[in-house]
C-alpha cells in the first residue's frame, strides 16, 4: 500500500515537472528570456547576456576586511586597508557583490526607479555569492529603511526586496520593521561624505517592540549601493545601542572611489 502510494507521488511529481518544463518552454518562444541588463535574448532567464557580464566587475580578493574594498594588488589574509584605519565604521564588516559601474547603476537603477521588481531576485544571489561568510554567521537580515513618505511615493523598498529574497536563498531570518527612518532626508547624491554624515544623523530608530529582537544578535544591514557608508554607519550605531553584538553590511554594488 505504502509503496504503491510511493510510486503515485512520485508520477504525480513527475508529471508535474514535465508540465513546468513544457510550460517554460511554450513561454520561452513565445515571449524569450532577456538579459537583465540590456535585455538581449539570453538561454537563462534573469541572467547577463556574456556581453554585459564581460563589463560587470565583481567584487573578489583581495580586498579590506572591514570596507570590503579591493585592492589593486595581492594584500594578505585579513588585511585591513589605511582608509579603514584613519576612519573606522560604525559597522564590522562591509562585503559587496559588485563594483559601481555601468551595468550594475542600470541594475540599481532599474529596480529603484525603473520597478523592475524582477531584478531584486538575480541581483540577491550575486549578493549571497559575495556575503556567504557574512550570511553563515549572521542571525538577522535588516534592509535599511525609507522613510514613510518617500515608500509612499516609490510603493516598495529596493533594500526590503534585496533582503527578502536573501533570505528566501539564504534562509536567514528578515525583519522589515526591526528599523525605522525616524524623518525624511533630502537625497544624498550630490552630498559630500560629511554632508551625508550630517543628513542622516539621528535618522533611525530601532522601535520599542523590537529593542529584544536586535539585543544580542548578529545583525546583517542590507542595501542596494554603499557610497561613502554614512547611511549605513548611521544605522550600525543604533543596531549596536540597541544591543546588537555586531553589525554587517551587504550590498549588490559599492563605489570604489566615492569622489
Amino acid at each position: 500500500m505504502g509503496a504503491a502510494r510511493d510510486r503515485l507521488r512520485d508520477t504525480t511529481l513527475g508529471a508535474g515537472r514535465i508540465a513546468r518544463t513544457a510550460g517554460r518552454m511554450v513561454l520561452d518562444l513565445a515571449l524569450p528570456p532577456t538579459c537583465i541588463a540590456c535585455r538581449t535574448i539570453v538561454s537563462t532567464p534573469g541572467t547577463l547576456c556574456g556581453g554585459c557580464w564581460s563589463r560587470i566587475v565583481l567584487v573578489e580578493r583581495p580586498f579590506c576586511e572591514r570596507l570590503g574594498t579591493p585592492f589593486p594588488f595581492e594584500a594578505g589574509e585579513g588585511r585591513v586597508s589605511a582608509a579603514a584605519v584613519a576612519d573606522p565604521p560604525a559597522y564590522d564588516r562591509a562585503r559587496a557583490a559588485t563594483v559601481f559601474g555601468d551595468i550594475s547603476q542600470e541594475l540599481v537603477h532599474g529596480l529603484k526607479y525603473g520597478d523592475r521588481l524582477d531584478l531584486a531576485v538575480p541581483m540577491a544571489r550575486m549578493m549571497v555569492r559575495a556575503g556567504g561568510q557574512l550570511l553563515a554567521e549572521a542571525d538577522m537580515l535588516v534592509p535599511v529603511p525609507l522613510h514613510r513618505f518617500r515608500l509612499w511615493r516609490r510603493r516598495f523598498n529596493q533594500a526590503a526586496m534585496l533582503a527578502r529574497a536573501i533570505s528566501r536563498a539564504s534562509g536567514v531570518a528578515v525583519q522589515t520593521d526591526a528599523l525605522v527612518r525616524t524623518r525624511a532626508t533630502p537625497s544624498q547624491v550630490s552630498l559630500s561624505r560629511a554632508e551625508r554624515r550630517a543628513n542622516v544623523a539621528g535618522a533611525f530608530a530601532v522601535p520599542a517592540q523590537k529593542a529584544g529582537d536586535i539585543a544580542g544578535r548578529r545583525i546583517l544591514l542590507v542595501d542596494d549601493v554603499l557610497t561613502t557608508g554614512a547611511t549605513l554607519d548611521a544605522c550600525a550605531r543604533v543596531l549596536r545601542r540597541a544591543g546588537a553584538e555586531g553589525v554587517d553590511v551587504l550590498t549588490f554594488a559599492r563605489v570604489v572611489d566615492p569622489a
